[in-house]
């Protein structure tokens, strides 16, 4: 039986991109999908803040010679995408489902009222968050933060492509090692960059525990939410463990 009743999700662009993290992959997105369904049937409460990161980068607007503000609205614009195809492919799996955006985009979703949010979960409602925080600047990780204090989550579940938190990028260093544990202070003083110091900050100044594990791994979002040992657990503990 899961241990967190009500748990934040936070999905990159990436993760349903495929493996090139482009676009849309109907298998990526297949994955992601079965992995909600499993923490839905669970009886958790689950709300999700995906990323825009497969349909644009920071780096392709930078080349373009799009100024950073339009740049991060065209971002959080991207996420809307996401989270629509998220709701399509979540209530094919027979979950309600619902998009609710920072943006305005009111033929497509609702716009983001925490008590709205509340009582969808309240509900059993899949709940899918857009539009990062709606301000230019922010991330969608410091989004996930700010939305699972906001709505009282357990938890925060942050999946990646990698299984956790290592000492350096395992796929460049194959000496790398993974942190099973590591406090909220040294992710920051150490500037592990698989959250922004942000979101770290966030998460640490409400004891809110962070997991960091593979979502390529089948399963692996139930284990988390079950609180298992996987990938990296990120709380306020002042000693690491390797």
């Amino acid at each position: 039986m899961p241990i967190y009743s009500r748990v934040m999700l936070k999905i990159s662009g990436e993760a349903l991109g495929g493996g090139v993290g482009r676009g849309l992959d109907r298998s990526a997105l297949n994955h992601v999908t079965s992995e909600i369904r499993d923490v839905a049937a669970a009886g958790v409460e689950i709300a999700i803040v995906v990323g825009g990161g497969n349909f644009l980068r920071g780096g392709d607007c930078h080349q373009l010679g799009i100024e950073s503000g339009t740049a991060d609205y065209m971002g959080m614009t991207a996420t809307i995408l996401n989270a629509l195809a998220l709701q399509s492919a979540i209530e094919g799996v027979g979950y309600p489902t619902r998009v609710l955006s920072a943006i305005e985009a009111r033929q497509v979703c609702e716009p983001y009222v925490r008590r709205r949010a509340l009582r969808h979960m309240e509900k059993g409602r899949v709940v899918i968050l857009a539009g990062g925080t709606g301000n230019p600047g922010c991330t969608t990780d410091t989004a996930a933060a700010l939305r699972a204090v906001e709505l009282g989550c357990k938890v925060v579940l942050k999946a990646t492509q990698v299984d956790g938190i290592y000492t350096a990028d395992p796929r460049k260093n194959p000496g790398a090692m993974r942190y099973p544990h590591i406090s909220y202070t040294q992710a920051i003083n150490e500037n592990l960059r698989v959250m922004d110091a942000t979101a770290f900050t966030v998460c640490r100044e409400h004891q809110l525990p962070l997991v960091v594990y593979s979502i390529v791994e089948p399963g692996a979002t139930l284990k988390a939410a079950a609180g298992k040992p996987i990938g990296t657990l990120v709380d306020g503990s002042s000693q690491d463990s390797r």
